[in-house]
């Protein structure tokens, strides 16, 4: 009877001290977000001359806006606020003003709301909204809002609304305050000590991230050359130089295998290919990056061939191939190539890389429409755009 007694106090004891942990999070969490707005929901409707996004919250809220060009986005930050994990992160609008809206856990006090305008930096209307059924309200219009007013017709109270205060100072453009100032060599952002503040802080977002870009090619290696004479390894470098901006822009920390036209071994053009190849993966599995993306141009004896394919390593992850798809879906969706799909392979800098990793085909160099494209600046930003996009994906 005593060792049964015994036995149980055992029990207990373990049992408490494995559960403490658990109960000391969900206390923290509930202390973070005590005095914090929760969002809700996310709505979206288009008329004739515009599309509304409006973005719910439990309680009233304050705004900032900006506009970011390259392509064009309309960025709203919600302060003091936290997103509902019941609430959707990607919603798909595909109306004639907006491609699509996404809304994330920017920092652990800010919610993100961007949204890919296709008409223009400029005509775009941000306001918030009291009374109703939600306590509290933004509203995003985009399109063509000459004639538009604040008096606006969607899930609106029918008592006419308390005037929103001016909003001009928040809806200037400003610079967004993810500025580039990272670099590559700069120590990462330190990322949230237990699982629950990871989730709050960020892991529907770029902030914070620690990606590596691989240019294809380089130095002695010129890669494929297309039918006027652009190499493939000019044209990946431009595209992961534009890609790197998008990035840090998005607050995400950058890491290129090689900033110019080099090779990325120390041995130079003496290195074997494999020593090539190993010393690009060397570098996301030294610095912990949370994933790696090696972009290159196809090449075929055939200049009808044509389009886009993401790769993913045979044996890899599910995750892998959940990169590849996303990124090699961005590319299409900015440049409209045709799609080749997303395929297993053999690459070294896929296979030896230690974290979800993609080699994406951006295009045929040896199609001449496709070479005259990305050897063009707008080809280059729509390419280095879509893979941005498909990483966001990735992470959200």
């Amino acid at each position: 009877m005593r060792q049964r007694i015994v036995r149980l106090i055992l029990v207990t004891l373990y049992m408490m001290l494995f559960t403490l942990p658990a109960f000391a999070a969900d206390t923290n969490f509930g202390q973070r977000v005590s005095g914090m707005a929760e969002v809700t929901g996310v709505r979206v409707s288009t008329e004739a001359n515009k599309t509304r996004i409006v973005i719910d919250a439990n309680k009233e809220v304050t705004y900032k806006a900006m506009s970011l060009g390259e392509p064009d986005r309309l960025v709203v930050d919600i302060p003091n606020a936290w997103i509902s994990p019941k609430l959707k992160k990607e919603f798909p609008v595909n109306s004639r003003f907006v491609g699509k809206a996404r809304v994330a856990q920017f920092n652990p006090q800010t919610v993100r709301i961007v949204v890919e305008s296709k008409v223009g930096k400029q005509n775009h209307k941000v306001f918030s909204l009291k009374g109703g059924p939600v306590a509290g309200r933004v509203v995003l219009d985009i399109g063509d809002l000459s004639g538009d007013s604040s008096g606006t017709k969607i899930d609106l109270p029918k008592t006419k609304p308390t005037p929103a205060p001016s909003t001009k100072p928040t809806t200037k453009p400003t610079k967004p305050s993810t500025k580039p100032s990272q670099k590559p060599e700069s120590k990462p952002e330190t990322k949230p000590q237990d699982d629950v503040d990871g989730e709050l802080a960020g892991i529907t977002g770029l902030r914070g991230r620690k990606i590596t870009i691989d240019p294809g090619h380089g130095g002695s290696d010129s890669g494929a050359i297309g039918p006027t004479g652009v190499m493939e390894k000019s044209v990946t470098l431009r595209v992961a130089q534009e890609l790197k901006r998008l990035l840090v822009a998005e607050g995400a920390t950058v890491y290129m295998t090689r900033d110019t036209d080099t090779e990325v071994s120390p041995k130079g053009a003496d290195a074997s290919d494999i020593e090539e190849l190993q010393a690009r993966c060397d570098i996301p599995n030294q610095n912990g990056s949370d994933i790696f993306v090696s972009i290159h141009m196809d090449s075929f004896t055939n200049g009808a061939a044509k389009g886009t394919t993401g790769y993913y390593y045979s044996l890899g992850s599910k995750r892998s191939r959940d990169l590849a798809d996303k990124i090699r879906a961005g590319v299409i969706d900015q440049l409209g190539t045709q799609s080749r799909g997303t395929q297993s392979s053999n690459f070294y800098v896929v296979k030896h890389t230690d974290m979800p990793a993609t080699l994406v085909e951006v295009a045929f160099i040896s199609n001449p429409s496709e070479e005259r494209l990305m050897n063009s600046e707008a080809g280059i930003k729509k390419a280095a755009q879509g893979i941005a996009d498909g990483i966001a994906d990735f992470f959200g």
